[in-house]
């Protein structure tokens, strides 16, 4: 039996005995989710039933890199723990693949995550009325809408924006090309900056070799990766953010973001640019539009 089917009854049981919530109910079913996705990922044919507990360490390993918090790999573990204490209630296993496996522990808060409300703090302290505002504003609004790194975000280019279609074309590692939905706070705010801004007083003009990139210093050339960490700095510093963040944290922001809202990992996987977990080939490509669609549904600015 497939994991869609194991699931489906263990949301049966949840409702009919366990009387749980709709959206508890779904909470569950999400975390089952997760694990299935990563093993199909890992193009590993394991059931619900085969599961070792190596295969379940590789899948918290793995949530743990993404910058997930302590607190959110707790909660998806105890999910997982649920599902497999229902199994063996329906006495379809003989023993538990969980029950060796401890979750991190929750005072212990991964230092490279923000919470929205502290990544809306941090917008919020951005001085707009100044072009550098507009600028900083627009940077970090596509580095958390996009899971960009910072090499990509200052490497962005003007004709790799498609405005019409929501998406940014970005070279990543290995000069490997992929393309990201942006959000629709980040669109309106890279407009404006663009439209606004961008070479213009008391800006100077683009110098040579440094017209086609999006974001530029007040001296009209590139914006460097240093500088981007000094802007991101000084803002946690302005709104006594005490953890230690840098431009990495918006990429950590973002896909933990989308994987605790109800995203999947591989549209999160595309969208970040990440090879195989056990390979150097790329995921299937996933369609454009179902991309966009998980932007909007999941992410907490679209």
């Amino acid at each position: 039996m497939s994991w869609e089917s194991y699931t489906k009854q263990f949301a049966h049981y949840l409702k009919l005995e366990r009387s749980l919530s709709r959206n508890s109910i779904d909470a569950y079913v999400h975390d089952v989710e997760l694990l299935a996705q990563f093993l199909e990922l890992k193009k590993q044919a394991v059931t619900p039933l085969t599961l070792t507990t190596k295969h379940l360490k590789d899948f918290l390993h793995y949530v743990n890199e993404l910058g997930m918090s302590a607190y959110s790999q707790a909660r998806i573990l105890s999910g997982i723990k649920a599902f497999y204490k229902y199994l063996l209630f329906e006495e379809r296993l003989e023993s538990d693949p969980t029950e060796l496996i401890e979750g991190p522990k929750i005072g212990r808060k991964l230092p490279d995550t923000l919470s929205y409300p502290e990544i809306e703090k941090l917008f919020e302290a951005i001085d707009l009325s100044t072009p550098e505002g507009a600028r900083n504003r627009a940077m970090l609004e596509v580095l958390y809408s996009s899971g960009l790194r910072v090499s990509e975000l200052v490497s962005l280019q003007l004709n790799n924006i498609f405005f019409d279609i929501g998406f940014v074309r970005v070279i990543g590692k290995g000069n490997k090309e992929r393309l990201v939905p942006v959000g629709r706070d980040a669109q309106k705010y890279l407009k404006i900056y663009i439209d606004q801004i961008r070479g213009k007083y008391p800006h100077k003009a683009p110098v040579k070799g440094n017209e086609s990139f999006v974001f530029l210093n007040r001296n009209g050339k590139k914006l460097t990766r240093v500088m981007v960490f000094t802007v991101i700095k000084n803002l946690a510093s302005a709104i006594g953010l005490k953890k230690r963040i840098s431009p990495h944290t918006f990429r950590h922001s973002f896909a933990t973001h989308l994987i605790e809202g109800g995203a999947d990992l591989r549209a999160v996987q595309e969208m970040l640019g990440h090879e195989s977990i056990t390979t150097t080939e790329i995921y299937t490509h996933l369609d454009r539009e179902y991309l966009r669609q998980v932007i909007t549904e999941f992410h907490p600015r679209s």
